[in-house]
């Protein structure tokens, strides 16, 4: 017959084991659902058709096929265009919500392409890894940027854009590189987010900390003081470790969706824009 002392032994056992079994569930699913977590796509039919034409400049549809895929981008075209702003945007919503500042760049006398990740707007398939990403963006770049040869070239990159971009700017060495509510890496935010996750489970680190001394060309940070998504402190570290020549422009007030609509913002990016033309 069990002595009576080791019935509250067994129970906590018991416990254990049922919590190390619950944290062990959580971790499984986070590891295999990272890209609901991390990617919000909102897909639109392939007859949706973009009212973007304002006189004197012509938007395309450009279809760049990729293994087991399709990349839908638009590329917003002048005249006599000074240069290339190649724009990658964030986790959320589509081409027809992130071209709703396209003007701006128009205004600068600058063409612009953007381009839908993945399962966005009309890119067909789906994102299975942070390589995956990285090559499909280089085959946008590579099918756009020969184009604009002795034009200056900008790669833009907002919030999950941000990592794509530099990785992109360190191979490529655009005129400019342009990080906009930029993160040191989303390692880096899953651990601010969900510190109980080992870090060794996260499969898309897109580090900007490692990469941002690798880059050669001129680094523009722009950040808001009211981000709390990715908070202030990020785009900070991040001018630290730039070996290039590197600005931060904070924007007060500005949080991490509205930074655009700050006059601020957009004096500081048609500086550095004009500059280059110069």
């Amino acid at each position: 017959m069990p002595s009576p002392k080791r019935k509250p032994i067994t129970t906590v056992l018991r416990m254990l084991a049922a919590a190390a079994l619950g944290y062990a569930i959580v971790l499984g699913y986070l590891y295999l659902n990272q890209e609901s977590l991390l990617f919000h796509p909102e897909p639109l039919p392939a007859d949706y058709h973009f009212d973007l034409d304002h006189p004197g400049q012509r938007v395309d549809e450009v279809r760049i096929p990729v293994p087991d895929g399709e990349i839908h981008a638009l590329h917003f075209r002048q005249p006599a265009a000074r240069g290339l702003v190649f724009y990658l945007h964030g986790n959320g919503g589509n081409l027809a919500t992130w071209t709703t500042n396209a003007d701006f760049y128009r205004q600068q006398n600058f063409d612009l392409f953007m381009l839908d990740y993945r399962g966005y707007g009309k890119s067909r398939g789906r994102i299975t890894s942070e390589a995956q990403l990285h090559a499909d963006v280089r085959a946008a770049w590579d099918t756009v940027a020969p184009a604009y040869a002795g034009r200056p070239v900008v790669v833009l990159g907002r919030s999950l854009g941000t990592a794509l971009a530099t990785w992109l700017a360190r191979d490529v060495r655009p005129d400019l590189l342009v990080l906009v509510t930029p993160y040191t890496s989303a390692l880096a935010l899953a651990r601010q987010h969900y510190p109980f996750v080992p870090g060794a489970l996260v499969r898309y680190p897109l580090r900007n900390d490692t990469l941002i001394g690798e880059i050669a060309s001129p680094v523009l940070l722009l950040h808001g003081t009211a981000d709390d998504l990715t908070p202030l402190e990020h785009a900070r570290t991040l001018l630290a470790l730039a070996r290039s020549p590197a600005e931060l422009q904070v924007i007060a007030g500005a949080g991490h969706d509205d930074i655009h609509g700050f006059p601020a913002y957009r004096q500081g990016l048609a500086t550095h824009l004009q500059d280059l033309s110069r």
